[in-house]
């Protein structure tokens, strides 16, 4: 069984439709990439996974579960959708972190937000925090930043500050990490430091969704490619086969903008 089924997304926004009928599944332990023009859906497609954006149309389902279906109001109560985001941990282009809180704080402060709601939480309040915290700094020691963890986020590199977002994210323990773009906003000497902890998490079969304009990264790391256009996919398959030897005309016009570095 798949752990991600999505069928037939469509989204409008107003009379423009982004997405149209959008149909894909993700296996366990992989690593899918979307790639495509500005404007082609993919981070609408992204934010409709994480609940961010309602879709007008179709099914999302992990692990066998059905979490949204547009035909049934009772899969789309607030409430609802609030526990069903946390099947997904989404890092975004720009950080989002919260700059009066420490790099440390900023990875516990989610956790101990869901904590409160257990029925115990009255009775192991101190070892729940202790936990949270211990799994906050392994999770910042894994993505390189060990000696960071009491700084503030205007005291860290962009590339530090989104390897602070991918431990927040991490530290909800999702199914499934999306990634929006998440060297957009780097400089490139900052990019490899990004990109070398999301081949690492790739390497430990993390499954995930990366929107990337990142070619070469995709082809090496993801498992699989979607090629995005007008919102609609366009092409899929294995990352190397999409990539190498696309099939597809509009996808060999956009990847021969990309030359290898």
């Amino acid at each position: 069984m798949p752990i991600l089924e999505v069928k037939n997304i469509a989204k409008h926004f107003g009379s423009t439709e982004v997405l149209k009928n959008i149909s894909f599944s993700l296996e366990q332990g992989q690593a899918l990439a979307i790639i495509g023009s500005s404007g082609s859906g993919k981070t609408t497609l992204l934010r409709c996974l994480n609940f961010l954006e309602r879709p007008d149309a179709g099914q999302i389902l992990v692990n066998g579960e059905l979490l949204f279906d547009a035909c049934d109001p009772a899969t789309q109560r607030e409430a609802e959708i609030r526990k069903k985001r946390l099947h997904f941990g989404l890092v975004f282009q720009c950080f989002h972190l919260f700059p009066q809180y420490t790099a440390l704080r900023n990875v516990t402060l989610a956790p101990e937000v869901l904590a409160r709601e257990r029925s115990d939480y009255a009775q192991t309040r101190r070892t729940i925090q202790e936990e949270i915290q211990e799994n906050a700094r392994r999770l910042l020691t894994q993505v390189g930043l060990a000696d960071k963890l009491d700084l503030y986020p205007h005291q860290l590199s962009g590339g530090q500050q989104q390897r602070v977002a991918i431990a927040r994210a991490l530290a909800l323990n999702p199914d499934i990490l999306c990634f929006d773009e998440p060297t957009s906003a780097l400089d490139p000497e900052l990019t490899g430091e990004v990109l070398r902890v999301i081949r690492a998490l790739a390497e430990q079969s993390t499954t995930m969704v990366i929107v990337t304009h990142e070619m070469a990264f995709a082809r090496d790391v993801a498992d699989r490619v979607i090629f995005m256009d007008e919102g609609v996919i366009v092409e899929e398959g294995r990352a190397r086969d999409v990539i190498d030897h696309p099939k597809q005309a509009r996808t060999r016009q956009f990847l021969s903008r990309y030359s290898e570095n």
